[in-house]
């Protein structure tokens, strides 16, 4: 769920709280969590996964043009090429993340899109509400922070156990924050 990575110092400005109070301990962070989808391969993983899916491909494409079935050479290439690219995708949509931030005074969720777009919601913890959907069989199906007409969705991309620790422990942050 928290992601450990070094990040570059262009990179966005860490998330603050909305609202100024009079109180120090006020804007004190109650919860932060940074949010990253999970990726099971990195990328020493995929290269070797690749070298291994080529090296097949150009043994198997060389038996069969020596067999005489040079137009199924190109296909072998083709499938190297369809695997590569879902896979740069897939690194490409793991550069997504969202930062939730809880005060006494603000609940803060900046989400960061896989192009570096960022969107910003605050919501007031005394008036947030922290929804939960579940199925019996899959777990936790979408969260989201609501409070008046504004709905944010938050963690859509976590795996069902991250779902499950990351709802436990932002519901006690949101109680912590309303009896403060």
């Amino acid at each position: 769920m928290d992601d450990n990575r070094d990040h570059d110092a262009a990179g966005p400005e860490p998330l603050r709280p909305c609202r100024a109070s009079a109180s120090p301990n006020a804007d004190r962070p109650i919860f932060q969590a940074l949010l990253t989808p999970y990726r099971s391969l990195g990328r020493l993983g995929f290269t070797v996964m690749m070298s291994f899916f080529c090296l097949v491909s150009l043994v198997t494409g060389v038996l069969f043009l020596l067999n005489g079935a040079w137009p199924v050479v190109g296909f072998f290439g083709l499938d190297v090429l369809i695997l590569w690219w879902a896979f740069s995708a897939s690194y490409r949509s793991a550069k997504a993340r969202e930062e939730v931030l809880v005060t006494r005074t603000d609940c803060a969720i900046r989400k960061t899109s896989p192009k570096g777009d960022v969107r910003e919601a605050h919501h007031n913890p005394f008036f947030a509400r922290f929804q939960v959907n579940r199925h019996d069989e899959i777990g936790i199906t979408r969260m989201s922070v609501d409070s008046r007409d504004v709905s944010t969705e938050i963690g859509s991309f976590l795996n069902p156990d991250d779902k499950d620790s990351f709802a436990e422990a932002f519901q006690k942050a949101l109680l912590t924050a309303k009896q403060r």
